[in-house]
């Protein structure tokens, strides 16, 4: 991999692994043309998650508290999860199409459902700054009911949007690919984080799949909003390089010690 980044803030380098604590906006100014092989990311929605919500009541069931609500210290909000997520992830978009090779492809995580039709919104909004590129809306089923009270929400959804000008880059060894991935499929699990994770945790397995149909071996996948680093972690399993940003601390470091982890454990067996 060989770009000239330039940042000055924490970051952590192993082989073909790259973290960076910062903004990603910092690092995605500094990400050449037409110099990326995929892009899988998960932005924060919007939804102003672990700040208050129902997901916070949950981590105090997790940590045993006999509480009906945890206090406000130990609430951990997403960094730009409020109305200022539509903002960046539109300045976000335009670096995404800079960045990628053509026939490369992103694959970004959203909601489902409502009363927010965030799904719908940043799908056009994809299908603008890719020049129509929008390509598909995956249901990721996640198996038993989530939160919720009238409709309780049991999926997300994964846009998936092609930078044009060559062939769309898939790598699926079969035609069976579905636009749904119901509970259990690619060995892809429901993850309810608890306390000690990322609040919106996704599974390693979610992003595996999508890196294996739309890249090879030794190509460079960016995660922009890395969290607690599951993408990089799945690069490490597949042979691709990684790029990845993120702006709070402690999920950074959460991120490094999962690669630090996980190499480790190569090493062992």
């Amino acid at each position: 991999m060989e770009m000239n980044i330039n940042l000055d803030c924490p970051q952590y380098h192993y082989g073909n692994i790259h973290l960076y604590n910062c903004d990603c906006m910092k690092l995605m100014k500094q990400i050449p043309d037409n110099s990326i092989d995929f892009i899988f990311t998960d932005p924060p929605y919007g939804h102003k998650n672990n700040n208050g919500d129902m997901a916070s009541h949950w981590e105090a069931i997790f940590k045993g508290k006999k509480e009906k609500y945890i206090p406000e210290k130990d609430w951990r909000p997403i960094i730009n999860d409020g109305i200022e997520a539509n903002d960046l992830f539109q300045k976000s978009i335009k670096e995404w199409h800079r960045i990628i090779k053509q026939g490369s492809s992103c694959c970004c995580c959203c909601g489902g459902g409502g009363p927010d039709p965030q799904f719908a919104r940043w799908s056009l909004w994809l299908d603008s700054a890719f020049d129509g590129g929008f390509k598909h809306m995956v249901i990721w089923d996640k198996g038993p009911m989530g939160m919720g009270h009238h409709y309780r929400r049991s999926y997300e959804t994964i846009l998936v949007t092609q930078k044009k000008g060559a062939s769309c880059k898939w790598y699926a060894d079969s035609k069976d690919i579905e636009n749904i991935i119901r509970p259990g499929m690619y060995g892809i699990k429901k993850i309810i984080p608890q306390a000690d994770q990322h609040p919106t945790e996704k599974p390693k397995q979610l992003s595996k799949l999508f890196i294996t149909l739309h890249s090879k071996e030794d190509d460079i996948v960016f995660d922009p909003f890395t969290g607690s680093g599951s993408t990089a972690e799945a690069c490490l399993d597949v042979n691709r390089q990684f790029i990845g940003s993120e702006i709070t601390k402690e999920f950074y470091d959460m991120a490094v010690n999962r690669i630090k982890i996980h190499v480790s454990q190569q090493k062992l067996f």
